[in-house]
Parts: C-alpha cells; sequence; structure tokens
C-alpha cells in the first residue's frame, strides 16, 4: 500500500465556504484575558451571509473571550479523522436573546434541516438561554490533509 502523501489546497472564499457547509465538528479557539488559548470543541455550521455559527451559552467561557477580544479561530474538521479539515479566522461576535432566537432557528436548519415544531424550538432556546456565536472569515488555511510529505 502505496503511503498517504499530505494535501494542502488553496482555496476562494466561496469554496472554502462549500467545503465547511457539509462538516459540524469543529474546534473554536478563543482568547483568555491573560491572552492565552482557549479551545472548545462545537457543532457548527454556514449562515447565508457566509459567516460559521454556533450555538453555546452566554456563561461560557468561550463567550466570555469573544465578548473581550471579538476574534477567533475555527478548525472545521471532516467526520473520518484523517479527512480534510482548514483553520479559519475571523471576527467574531456572540448574539444575545431576544435576538437571538430567529438566529438559532437559522442555525439549526444549517445543521439539521427543518424542526418539526418552531415554536417548540424557539421557546426551548429562550428557556436555556441560548445565544450564538458568528465568525466572520477574514483569514484561511489552505483545506489540507494529513499524510508524508509531498516529494
Amino acid at each position: 500500500m502505496a503511503p498517504k502523501v499530505a494535501t494542502a489546497d488553496a482555496v476562494s472564499l466561496p469554496e472554502l465556504l462549500e467545503f465547511i457547509r457539509p462538516r459540524h465538528k469543529m474546534l473554536l479557539t478563543t482568547f483568555r484575558s491573560d491572552g492565552s488559548l482557549h479551545s472548545s470543541p462545537v457543532s457548527g455550521g454556514v449562515d447565508e451571509q457566509g459567516r460559521i455559527v454556533i450555538a453555546t451559552y452566554p456563561q461560557r467561557a468561550k463567550s466570555a473571550n469573544i465578548r473581550r477580544t471579538p476574534s477567533a479561530s475555527v478548525v472545521v474538521l471532516s467526520d473520518d479523522f484523517n479527512g480534510p479539515y482548514v483553520q479559519v479566522d475571523g471576527d467574531a461576535e456572540v448574539i444575545d436573546l431576544p435576538e437571538a432566537v430567529e438566529l438559532l432557528v437559522d442555525y439549526f436548519r444549517v445543521i439539521a434541516g427543518e424542526h418539526p415544531d418552531w415554536d417548540e424550538y424557539r421557546r426551548a432556546m429562550v428557556d436555556q438561554g441560548k445565544c450564538l456565536i458568528r465568525v466572520t472569515p477574514r483569514r484561511w488555511g489552505p483545506v489540507a490533509t494529513g499524510g508524508f510529505p509531498p516529494k
């Protein structure tokens, strides 16, 4: 069996978003108050404006970190551990309730499709006190795979 050769494909913004859309496993990295990194595994998607969207809670460290330092990095992973991935850096923001309700509906749609009862979903988001993180891509690395260096 031939060894797997690593790849690193530069992509345009539209190609990046197409790569991300079917992938929902992500690692979000934010900055703590002392400047050190804080990483969290999250589920995410891409909204209609091309921003990475992540549902969370206002009390989480990632939310507090973004409020203080409005930038983040997201590593988008494939379901297969050895599959392609990409790192996206960008401006980040936290949107709270009540403004977040319809944005959380959009988030659900890009992650899982249609909900059987949208009124129930909206109530659940309010009852749970959810918020939404949005990351606007400003810089991204190549879509890459691991393996041996090319010769």
